[in-house]
């Protein structure tokens, strides 16, 4: 009898697994749009912040999908809106947070947890999501700075650090779109000890010149470079662009045959 459960649970395994991958396959073939369900948490627990959730609306993330698309038909995407965005219920229980030591089986157990995680805090949306996105807002007030946000392509799962304020929506929009491409295999061009964007493929016009300063920031180099030792946050998708190498990376541009 035993045998039988284990053996059951194991094809269950397999068939997670084996739709992981084709989710992995075939979001990057971009043969449909992808839903991404929002769900924001408060993590602080502030009154300030909790009000600020019950403004949250749809329309709020709607610039977002007007912005991929608009990237998209730059690289002749053959999908108008690659991105739907839908916000899900306010999710009471924290993400596990990442380890902080480095150590790769600490690393491994966090992203099982974390996509148990997604598994059992999903509050239904009107579309099954392709990607979840986990918004862990902050009051500015007592978190001043934020740690990094993190985001797995393995089970298309983010969990993203923002400050729980409309002062600071539209930057925050900036985060969720660096996020959400990294479930989507992008890579950060950024340098972590400094924070400048890495030339060429952190920079929005790597051939413009002179080099400096930049007019815009490449999305996953996270900042505008203004000189060799200034860069600035992008204070709305607006003043951000998708290039090449992240193009490639979540499948917008394919190589040259």
């Amino acid at each position: 009898m035993w045998k039988k459960i284990r053996i059951v649970i194991l094809l269950l395994i397999l068939a997670k697994v084996a739709q992981w991958m084709w989710l992995d396959q075939g979001a990057l073939e971009w043969k449909k749009n992808l839903y991404v369900a929002v769900y924001p948490v408060n993590v602080s627990g502030s009154a300030s912040v909790s009000a600020y959730l019950q403004t949250l609306n749809k329309d709020d993330f709607e610039s977002m999908s007007q912005y991929f698309a608009g990237e998209a038909k730059h690289y002749r995407l053959p999908i108008h809106r690659p991105f739907e965005f839908q916000l899900g219920d306010e999710v009471k229980e924290i993400p596990p947070a990442p380890p902080g030591d480095g150590n790769v089986l600490n690393t491994v157990l966090w992203s099982l947890k974390f996509r148990y995680f997604a598994w059992a805090n999903s509050p239904k949306v009107s579309v099954p999501p392709d990607i979840r996105l986990y918004l862990l807002y902050y009051d500015p007030a007592t978190h001043p700075q934020l740690s990094h946000s993190t985001a797995l392509n393995k089970g298309r799962v983010g969990r993203i650090n923002l400050f729980g304020d409309r002062a600071y929506a539209k930057q925050n929009l900036v985060i969720v779109g660096h996020e959400l491409l990294h479930t989507l295999n992008a890579t950060d061009k950024y340098d972590m000890n400094t924070n400048m964007p890495v030339y060429p493929d952190g920079f929005a016009d790597p051939d413009q010149s002179p080099r400096y300063p930049q007019g815009f920031a490449e999305l996953m180099g996270g900042r505008v470079p203004v000189s060799e030792v200034l860069a600035t946050i992008p204070d709305h998708l607006g003043r951000t662009l998708i290039g090449e190498k992240t193009a490639r990376e979540i499948g917008w541009l394919k190589e040259a045959k």
